[in-house]
Order: structure tokens, then C-alpha cells, then sequence
């Protein structure tokens, strides 16, 4: 199977556009900082220290210290595709994020947003 060229993209690169999509709808720019770390299990400084190095997507999702296992529950449509039925485990990893930051930007409680 052929690599999207997501993966080898810097997480660094994606970041700011989590962030201002969340800013963009009247958000505050540490909420979003609170998804990255509920499903990866990085700290806040290990999570900067990853987008200063320029740490591809494959090796952020990869070397993720802990990832949550409550992330299977993030479901629904996010650019069309509907988050559980993606096969590329990498590629479910990048959506479940993105599907993390659709929710805070429509709105929705962290709580919800974080399957508490």
C-alpha cells in the first residue's frame, strides 16, 4: 500500500492549522492543546518538542507514549469519511485528531470532546 503523503508530513506543518481553525471559531487556542495530549499521551512540552523537531505524522502517531484506548470511541464523518471505517491505522490516528478539533471548533464541550 502506498504512503498518503500526510505521513510524511511534519506535525509541526499541521499544527497551526488545528489551532486556528479552533481560534477562527471563537475558541481558545490551549483547548485544542488539550485533545493532542488525551490521545497521544504526550506532555505538553514533549507535544512542543515534537513540533520544533519537525516530527513527521508517522513518527508523532508512532512514538506516541500513550495513546488513549478511549480513542475508539471517536466516530462520525470528518472530510467525508466516516472516522471508524478507515482502514490505515496511521491514517484513523490523523483523523481521529481532526475529528477532535471539528467538535471544538462546532462547539462542544471538552468533556464530551474528550469521551469522559
Amino acid at each position: 500500500m502506498q504512503k498518503h503523503r500526510i505521513h510524511s508530513m511534519s506535525f509541526g506543518s499541521v499544527y497551526p492549522h488545528y489551532v486556528a481553525k479552533a481560534v477562527k471559531k471563537g475558541r481558545n487556542p490551549t483547548e485544542g492543546d488539550e485533545n493532542h495530549p488525551w490521545l497521544t499521551g504526550y506532555t505538553q512540552e514533549k507535544l512542543n518538542a515534537q513540533i520544533e523537531e519537525q516530527t513527521n505524522m508517522e513518527d508523532f502517531f508512532g512514538e506516541a507514549p500513550k495513546p488513549n484506548p478511549s480513542r475508539s470511541l471517536i466516530t462520525g464523518v470528518i472530510c467525508g469519511v466516516r472516522v471508524e471505517e478507515v482502514e490505515d491505522p496511521l491514517m484513523r490516528e490523523i483523523r481521529y485528531l481532526d475529528k477532535l478539533i471539528d467538535e471544538l471548533a462546532k462547539g462542544k464541550a471538552m468533556e464530551k470532546i474528550l469521551r469522559k
